[in-house]
């Protein structure tokens, strides 16, 4: 894990979240690249242009953002963008080679029951980026126990386990499995891939309706410094993904990171 990606907003957890991730960063001797991406809305007949305005004015955000933290020797390089979200982060996510995102969970918004807001739930939603979601206000410590939660583990995408496995080397974490079955399982599902079966020290099995309602009910049992989901278009997140926006009461294990990984398929 060599390149973190970090995409600032204005939330007042903004100065912590980049604290997390110049530690995290630190404890890969990965480079962060801290991003601002803006868009410009013009209407017809406005004389003035604005592009540089912005543009100047979010370079000089992000630079007194990154000031006023500790860096660590962490290289820490700041790039404002123009463009629709989604789509400027993947192509700066492309360009720059980006292992990882890391992300605060609701990012501008100000509501106390937004786990997820819209910018930070659509990054989640509409990408096949890893994803790192911290909790605001969480403070930076090494992960002991990894928890991954599935409905199935057949893994057909080169690469996808990645993540896992240089956080799990990095830290010699444990790395506990939660196979959950729900009314579309299929055998084949509980066949554990044999490179994620290396990784792996106990297995659970359990029946649930959901991925979601199963890590719900175990991921206290397990008592996780780190859970790990998988990015289905009808998913982990499926009962969530209505809409960009996920409301705490509807996601319970908001108090550990959350570590996104790109479909396993």
């Amino acid at each position: 894990m060599k390149t973190i990606l970090v995409p600032v907003g204005s939330s007042k957890n903004a100065k912590s979240h980049l604290q997390y991730a110049v530690d995290f960063a630190k404890a890969f001797g990965a480079k962060l690249y801290v991003i601002q991406i803006y868009n410009v809305y013009t209407k017809a007949g406005t004389m003035i242009k604005v592009d540089h305005i912005l543009e100047r004015e979010s370079k000089a955000f992000l630079e007194s953002h990154v000031a006023a933290i500790d860096t660590k020797g962490v290289e820490v390089i700041t790039k404002t963008f123009k463009g629709k979200l989604i789509d400027t982060i993947e192509k700066v996510s492309h360009a720059l080679d980006v292992d990882l995102i890391i992300l605060e969970p609701r990012t501008n918004s100000i509501k106390d029951e937004v786990y997820l807001g819209k910018t930070s739930g659509k990054i989640i939603k509409r990408t096949q980026i890893p994803a790192l979601i911290v909790p605001e206000g969480y403070t930076y410590k090494p992960i002991v126990k990894m928890l991954l939660a599935v409905k199935s583990a057949v893994i057909k995408r080169e690469g996808v386990l990645q993540p896992i496995r240089a956080i799990k080397d990095q830290f010699k974490a444990v790395l506990n499995l939660l196979l959950v079955k729900t009314q579309y399982h299929n055998p084949e599902d509980f066949e554990v891939d044999e490179e994620l079966k290396a990784m792996i020290t106990n297995t659970t099995k359990a029946e649930s309706p959901t991925t979601f309602q199963a890590v719900l009910e175990h991921y206290k049992n397990h008592s996780p410094d780190l859970l790990c989901v998988v990015r289905r278009k009808r998913g982990f997140f499926s009962k969530l993904w209505e809409d960009d926006v996920i409301l705490k009461r509807d996601f319970h294990s908001s108090t550990i990171p959350v570590l996104v990984l790109s479909g396993l398929k």
